[in-house]
Parts: C-alpha cells; sequence; structure tokens
C-alpha cells in the first residue's frame, strides 16, 4: 500500500497563495488516482480535486479557478497550487491515493492551512 508525506502548509494572508505537496512511496505511483481532500473544524472532510493517472483533473466547485492539481508520475508526487486564498481555505488538507485496480485508499497525515490576517 502506499505511504504519502504532505508538506507545504502554512499560515498565509487572504489573497495570498501556497502550494502543496505530497510525496508517494510503496507502491507504483502510476496505479493511483491521486487527490486532496480538506477539512475545516466542525465539518466533513471534502474533496478539493483529484488527478488520474493520464492527468485527467477534477475539481470542488468552491476552488475552481483559484486552485491547480498536478503531479509528476518519474518523482511520484503530486502537488495543490492554491491561489486567491480566503478564510473559507482555512482546513487540513489530506492527500489521498485510491488504487485504480480496487478502490483501496490512503491518507496521508494531513498539512494545516490558516488563511488569516
Amino acid at each position: 500500500q502506499v505511504q504519502l508525506v504532505e508538506s507545504g502548509g502554512g499560515l498565509v494572508q487572504p489573497g495570498g497563495s501556497l502550494r502543496l505537496s505530497c510525496a508517494a512511496s510503496g507502491s507504483k505511483f502510476i496505479l493511483y488516482t491521486m487527490g486532496w481532500y480538506r477539512q475545516a473544524p466542525g465539518k466533513q472532510r471534502e474533496l478539493v480535486a483529484t488527478i488520474t493517472s493520464g492527468s485527467s483533473t477534477n475539481y470542488a466547485d468552491s476552488v475552481k479557478g483559484r486552485f491547480s492539481i498536478s503531479r509528476d508520475n518519474d518523482k511520484n508526487t503530486v502537488a495543490l497550487q492554491m491561489n486567491s486564498l480566503n478564510s473559507e481555505d482555512t482546513a487540513v488538507y489530506y492527500c489521498n491515493a485510491r488504487r485504480i485496480l480496487d478502490g483501496v485508499v490512503s491518507w496521508g497525515q494531513g498539512t494545516q492551512v490558516t488563511v488569516s490576517s
């Protein structure tokens, strides 16, 4: 099963940008659809964006036009570029890997993103 480690979270001012990265190991990266989810205090975990092994992408309506997901199949990494951040983007962001063959899901430990002035 794949292991995932996120990095890049932190504190950013409204309107600012942040880039999250997730490094995968332990399994063949190309066999997974990768994604980012987030969970704000008191709320359920929600989808942010996904990217297939062929780099087809899908975004939550709330982040369309502001966030961009990408993957590097040679480096086994997936990134989330976040622009025009606002307070509603404050959450713990989780990297997710879903194995295409059987749907088995793995999660990273999460990284905190706080948007505040």
